[in-house]
């Protein structure tokens, strides 16, 4: 009996040090913790002094932004119903090609991300860094410098979204492809398949779901950012809004915004129910 309790204390005192946050926090843990925690409030009472952020401003200001806001109704389309709906269109199609574009350069190169793929670490470590440099430009930049370079219109647009998502859906698809289950992997390797044949048939499989679902995103999301993009001449129903708010004609400003906010509702819930469709089919198989 001794030598069994002997036993069990050794082992539990062997399990203590080699995973000691499962039997308490140690205080080098608990000092840790708590200088992290310290540090993150003296950091964002820093950023409002340094910012100046003062809720007694809104609070000053809300007189103004309810007269604005009475500007805006009622809505009114002056008469530009039809070169609306052109310009909504112009603001899908660049949404949609922008994303089916960043979709299919991002799934070829996702896997040269992967390190469960390419095992080759100095070209895995590139095109890591090529996904973050494109990511650290904003969308709007890219939508500026493409205007430079092809010149104003709906093409600088789906451009601009096209770069963007390339590096995001990038990024996201070779996490993915790095979380698949190994033993599909290993019984497709067993059969003789060559590399193409087992990202095929072992990895495609597991992550298309996936992959579909994060690009029927980007496409809802990339319809609000293209009626930004057409502010800087990218094309689309965001110009004509500019032009509407620069001359302060607020009505019709509130009748596009109208006409946004439901096209984008519509795509939400459609999009919506396509990712649920997809992520609910265990068996999919491309």
């Amino acid at each position: 009996m001794k030598s069994n309790t002997r036993f069990s204390i050794e082992k539990m005192a062997a399990l203590e040090s080699k995973h000691p946050l499962l039997f308490g926090s140690t205080f080098q843990s608990r000092f840790r913790r708590t200088l992290v925690i310290v540090l993150m409030i003296l950091f964002t009472l820093f950023t409002f002094v340094w910012l100046d952020f003062n809720p007694l401003r809104i609070f000053l200001g809300i007189g103004k932004f309810f007269h604005m806001l009475s500007l805006f109704f009622p809505p009114n389309h002056g008469g530009w119903f039809n070169e609306y709906l052109v310009g909504l269109g112009e603001t899908l199609a660049m949404a949609f090609l922008g994303t089916l574009l960043g979709f299919l350069f991002a799934l070829p190169l996702s896997f040269i991300a992967a390190k469960n793929v390419n095992k080759n670490k100095g070209s895995r470590l590139l095109m890591r860094r090529f996904f973050d440099f494109i990511r650290g430009i904003n969308t709007l930049i890219w939508a500026l410098m493409f205007v430079h370079v092809v010149g104003l219109g709906p093409f600088a647009g789906i451009m601009a979204i096209f770069v963007s998502d390339l590096a995001t859906l990038g990024k996201l698809f070779s996490e993915a492809i790095e979380n698949v289950d190994i033993n599909q992997i290993e019984g497709t390797k067993s059969t003789g398949a060559n590399g193409i044949q087992i990202i095929r048939f072992a990895y495609i499989p597991q992550v298309l779901p996936i992959m579909l679902s994060n690009a029927l995103y980007f496409f809802e999301s990339n319809v609000r950012s293209a009626s930004i993009l057409g502010v800087l001449g990218a094309g689309g129903i965001g110009l004509q809004l500019w032009d509407r708010i620069r001359v302060n004609n607020w009505k019709e400003v509130c009748f596009i915004i109208i006409m946004l906010l439901v096209t984008i509702a519509i795509i939400d819930v459609l999009s919506k129910k396509l990712r649920d469709m997809i992520m609910a089919n265990q068996e999919y198989r491309p």
